[in-house]
């Protein structure tokens, strides 16, 4: 039998506010003529269909074209939900579409219940595992703890009760969101800690001859039969070295699997570039990323004018700016804030704190005179306010304490 493992399209998402429908449009129309190209037996999505609870219309008109286009090819289609999306949602209308062959499971309660598929060797049992969050199913499943990997082992339970209760030789297959120990996470996959901790163990899934998992965005390897597919396009710049695609996996009659990448298409590149922005702008080596989706990070000491407008002009698909100056003898933070006072003078420490916030620029010639003089009269203010609230004689001998020996008796 084979099988085409997809998961987290997570529809209606934007990259750095960026519309990706049509990288969607365009990835959902590959998926289908990959299924008909390979001659796939069936689809399995494996959770976050949508990127939030309740997707904007966009969104689930899209979808809907999927599960035509699905349907009209005759391919059987198995889904889950997942932590982005509503179950209860996604799941409306599941009994109707089960007859053009879109099977759709969100129910934690029969995540023991598959969908039987057949081929020239016989039964696969494909169980669909919907994203478990343990303080809502736990006591519904008879979990022991309210854990990630209590709930799974028990759906896991339901799942080997019903394979156990099957012919032998059986076939199976699960669906599962959740995050499994080695996986490896990037920057656009929603935390999922509460409720316990996030990773479960691989050996939950032991029993069953393919896991085909979601949650994670990188295409990657558990072991041989448990996977994750990973998103088919990038929603972060962690994923800039993503290598996006599906699993093609192929079972034999004895549950003997294989299974190949298939890409997806790539909208625009990714890339990460760092410099002064005089570098970013004049650097040969970024001729090639002036048309990818572009992260800066500028590394000058002082914050440049209108660095986004200038950097457009070359990368006109730049999307983010960060701001990291490389540390200089001024910017470099000392062990402690009384330690860099102790023995300095007020008009220095005014000094400092000007070049501090302009991010290196020290204070020139005229702003140090003018920094002298309101020290000045600051301090003659001062004395003349003591004059009339102290008698003489407690001023005669009375110590001067300074201001940096003020900051080491505070710290």
């Amino acid at each position: 039998m084979r099988l085409l493992h997809t998961s987290d399209w997570h529809l209606g998402r934007s990259f750095h506010r960026v519309s990706l429908l049509d990288a969607q449009r365009e990835f959902l129309a590959h998926l289908l003529a990959t299924a008909e190209r390979e001659r796939v037996d069936a689809v399995l999505v494996a959770g976050d269909v949508y990127d939030r609870a309740v997707p904007p219309l966009s969104a689930v008109s899209l979808f809907d074209e999927a599960l035509h286009g699905l349907a009209e090819l005759g391919v059987p289609t198995v889904m889950i939900s997942g932590n982005h999306d509503s179950a209860r949602r996604l799941g409306v209308g599941s009994g109707l579409m089960k007859h053009a062959g879109i099977h759709l499971r969100t129910d934690p309660e029969g995540c023991g219940t598959p969908v039987l598929l057949a081929d020239a060797h016989g039964e696969v049992a494909c169980y669909g595992l919907p994203y478990l969050e343990p303080s809502l199913v736990a006591a519904g499943l008879g979990a022991e703890a309210g854990g990630h990997t209590a709930v799974l082992r028990a759906a896991m339970d339901r799942v080997r009760d019903d394979l156990n209760s099957r012919p032998p030789g059986t076939r199976s297959v699960v669906l599962a969101h959740a995050f499994v120990h080695g996986g490896e996470s990037s920057d656009s996959e929603r935390d999922i800690t509460v409720g316990g901790v996030a990773s479960v163990p691989a050996s939950v899934f032991d029993g069953v001859d393919y896991a085909a998992l979601g949650h994670l965005h990188g295409c990657q390897t558990i072991s041989e039969r448990v996977r994750y597919s990973g998103s088919p396009l990038a929603y972060s710049f962690s994923e800039a070295a993503h290598r996006k695609s599906m699993w093609l996996v192929d079972l034999d009659a004895t549950g003997g699997l294989g299974a190949r990448r298939i890409d997806c298409p790539v909208p625009r590149p990714l890339v990460r570039i760092r410099g002064s922005l005089e570098q970013l702008l004049d650097e040969p080596s970024h001729a090639g990323h002036e048309e990818s989706w572009v992260e800066a990070t500028l590394t000058d000491a002082a914050r440049p004018h209108a660095p986004m407008a200038r950097l457009s002009e070359r990368f006109p698909h730049i999307v983010s700016l960060v701001f990291d100056p490389e540390p200089t003898e001024q910017t470099q933070a000392p062990a402690s804030y009384a330690r860099r006072l102790k023995g300095r003078s007020d008009q220095e420490i005014a000094e400092d704190f000007v070049g501090h916030v302009r991010t290196g620029r020290v204070a020139d010639s005229r702003e140090r005179r003018m920094l002298g003089d309101a020290l000045e009269a600051a301090r003659a203010e001062e004395a003349a306010a003591g004059e009339s609230e102290q008698p003489a004689q407690a001023r005669v001998g009375a110590g001067e304490r300074h201001p940096a020996d003020q900051a080491e008796v505070r710290a």
